[in-house]
């Protein structure tokens, strides 16, 4: 079994729990979705240049980076054919911490009983992006409280609807809770006035450190 790897980096998290720490990041091609503002939509074109790795091959990667904390992001990591292997043999070595982070459109119901189960960074596509009828909803039942729910916010309506769904699914009480703004759509400022005028408790504002850090447009961070 091969995955096929659109770039391999290390780098710093740019968002989520670890934001700011350490990590090593494995980018597969290809995506189910198509959101507005997707700032990787380069790895979803059919002809995207990519490498062949086997999973030994990704480990060995991995391992020899001297970085324990891994990120799978995409691309979506969970439409890959034979992801389960992959993660499952990440997992199991003591030595990583293993994040990935998905579209909110693919269930993550079958990593439960993993050992060493990955924390899972899940997108809710809000109406600005296009996706919503896409989001699996049932995966707020398998949420641990290391994992994170995302909300990428660039309109009013976007932030009511995060609102509603924060309170329908408790979310704040199940895992992670992050706003984060389309990158020039929306000033973080406004999202910060809704954040404390609404009273979300537990919601947490971020910003995409690798955005202010390097360009905007910057691969390999």
């Amino acid at each position: 079994m091969k995955y096929n790897v659109a770039e391999k980096f290390i780098s710093i998290n740019g968002e989520g729990s670890r934001a700011g720490q350490a990590a090593v990041f494995i980018r597969f091609t290809g995506c189910n979705l198509r959101c507005s503002y997707c700032d990787t939509m380069w790895a979803n074109k059919a002809d995207v240049p990519y490498t062949e790795m086997t999973a030994e091959e990704i480990h060995r990667y991995i391992t020899e980076s001297g970085i324990r904390n891994v990120t799978l992001t995409g691309g979506e990591p969970l439409i890959q054919d034979g992801i389960y292997r992959l993660i499952r043999d990440l997992c199991g070595d003591d030595h990583l911490s293993v994040e990935i982070e998905t579209n909110g459109s693919c269930d993550i119901s079958p990593y439960d009983n993993l050992y060493g189960r990955p924390i899972f960074t899940l997108d809710y596509k809000l109406p600005s992006c296009g996706m919503e009828d896409s989001m699996l909803t049932s995966n707020y039942e398998h949420l641990q409280s290391y994992d994170c729910v995302k909300f990428v916010v660039g309109s009013d309506e976007d932030l009511q609807r995060a609102a509603e769904i924060i309170r329908r699914y408790r979310l704040c009480e199940k895992c992670r809770v992050y706003f984060s703004p389309v990158f020039g759509k929306i000033q973080p400022v406004h999202i910060v006035e809704f954040i404390l005028e609404n009273r979300l408790n537990g919601v947490n504002m971020q910003l995409q450190l690798h955005k202010l850090i390097w360009s905007p447009d910057k691969k390999g961070v």
